[in-house]
Formats: C-alpha cells, sequence, structure tokens
C-alpha cells in the first residue's frame, strides 16, 4: 500500500533554486555540514548512495537536524529506496527510471525525481504518474537545448537538471520555464568538507538562493 509523501516532488524543487548534490565520506561531517546548508537557506539535501557511510549520514542528519529535509540520490533499486526511508529520507532522486524504483518509493513514502535523458524515458515516467522529472546528466545530454526543445511536447513537465550545471550556468536553466530548480554538487565542495570549512559552506548556500528562476 503506498505511502503519502511528507513532501510532493514539485514542493522539493521549488525549496530552493538548487538541490545540493551531495557525497559523505565521514558520517562526523554529515550534521555540522547540514547545519551550515539549512543556516545559508537550503534545506532539501540529496545525500548520494555512493558511499557506504551515506545511510547513517541521512540518519544522523534526520536526528540532529531536523530543520533539513534529508533526501537520497543515487536511487538505482527497491532496496535502495527501502534503506534511505529507514535512515529517515523524505525524498528520493535516481540517475534512471525503473517501474520496481517508483513502485518502492510510494509503498515507503518518498517522493522521487526519476531521472531522465531522453524523450522515451520521460513518457515513461509521465505513464507511472511521475511528471517532476531530474535531467541527467544535464550538460552531456544536451543543456539548455534539449530543455527548451523539450518545451514544446513536454509542456506539462518539471525538471531539475543535474550534471554539469556550475554558479556560471545556473542561471541559464533556471531562466526556462519547464526548470523548477538545479541539482549541483558545487554547494559541498570535498575541500571544504576535509577541512571542516562550514563557513564555505554556508557562504555558498546563500549564494546559491540568490540564482533566481525566471
Amino acid at each position: 500500500m503506498a505511502v503519502t509523501p511528507t513532501f510532493t516532488a514539485l514542493q522539493v524543487m521549488q525549496d530552493a533554486p538548487v538541490i545540493p548534490v551531495i557525497v559523505l565520506h565521514d558520517v562526523a561531517h554529515a550534521v555540522p555540514m547540514a547545519r551550515a546548508l539549512v543556516a545559508g537557506g537550503i534545506r532539501m539535501l540529496e545525500v548520494t548512495l555512493r558511499t557506504p557511510q551515506a545511510l547513517a549520514c541521512m540518519e544522523a542528519i534526520a536526528k540532529e537536524v531536523p530543520e533539513a529535509v534529508v533526501g537520497a540520490g543515487t536511487v538505482r533499486s527497491a532496496a535502495d529506496a527501502k534503506a534511505a526511508a529507514k535512515a529517515g529520507a523524505k525524498f528520493a532522486v535516481s540517475p534512471g527510471y525503473t517501474l520496481a524504483v517508483g513502485q518502492a518509493c510510494r509503498d515507503h513514502g518518498l517522493s522521487l525525481l526519476p531521472g531522465v535523458a531522453t524523450g522515451s524515458e520521460i513518457m515513461m515516467a509521465q505513464e507511472d504518474g511521475y511528471t517532476e522529472l531530474k535531467f541527467f546528466p544535464a550538460m552531456q545530454a544536451g543543456g539548455p537545448a534539449m530543455l527548451k526543445a523539450w518545451g514544446g511536447p513536454f509542456f506539462d513537465v518539471r525538471f531539475c537538471p543535474t550534471g554539469g550545471v556550475t554558479p556560471q550556468n545556473a542561471n541559464e536553466f533556471l531562466s526556462l520555464s519547464n526548470v523548477a530548480c538545479v541539482g549541483g554538487s558545487w554547494l559541498v565542495p570535498a575541500d571544504a568538507l576535509a577541512q571542516g570549512d562550514w563557513a564555505r559552506v554556508e557562504q555558498l548556500a546563500r549564494e546559491a538562493c540568490q540564482l533566481k528562476l525566471r
């Protein structure tokens, strides 16, 4: 039986101009990093399932930083979705899309941003009820020009382009009517994590919040 998500996918996308794509190798970094992002105005936090520590990091943030909304990135299977929900995630982001991942997210109350890179993938996600999608890898798959082209046939879809998005090109994406936000790893640089430079993370979050939608 499906569980109603705490937030819809559109609410996740519209909370701020950028969803940070976060790779954490040390659980000790999770809570201070999350607090810095929240202090800078970013509360939807996509912690990617790319490291053995990712689930423990999600759990720590969910328990100790209630102002943050934990999401799981790189969700590739039903098992990933189940584990993320158990760790406290409220939304999921996938690099691609399968019916099994969609069903698991519904079962566990996770709103989902499915990854798409082609028109056929958009149509498959739409057939399964998804109209808020992650365009990935955004720059490699055609960038802003591809999203402009999709604006005609897929006029009812909103995108979060991720992959190659930077502070320098983010506004080009955000100026498009079918883009609700972008995903970016630049908010949490590896060197800032390693140095515990939370002031820098907070400042990057503040700057990201100044990016403008059309």
